[in-house]
């Protein structure tokens, strides 16, 4: 994700704790979250995805999804 879409993320969070948002504003950081939500669950699937598990006798499997 991009800083500038991070950076806004952050000032309509301020906005919201000091003054409040209006109606498109609020559309706009819930929109923004789930963008970011999203990356960070693909980013974190693609992770667990290159895990290997070395085991005692020196084989390597890859980590399995339940």
């Amino acid at each position: 994700m991009e800083d500038k879409k991070i950076k806004r993320i952050n000032e309509l969070y301020k906005k919201q704790k000091s003054v409040g948002l209006t109606e498109e504003e609020k559309v706009e950081q819930e929109q923004l979250r789930r963008e970011y939500i999203e990356l960070v669950k693909r980013n974190f699937r693609q992770t667990m995805g290159n895990v290997r598990i070395q085991h005692e006798d020196g084989t390597v499997t890859p980590l399995k999804s339940k």
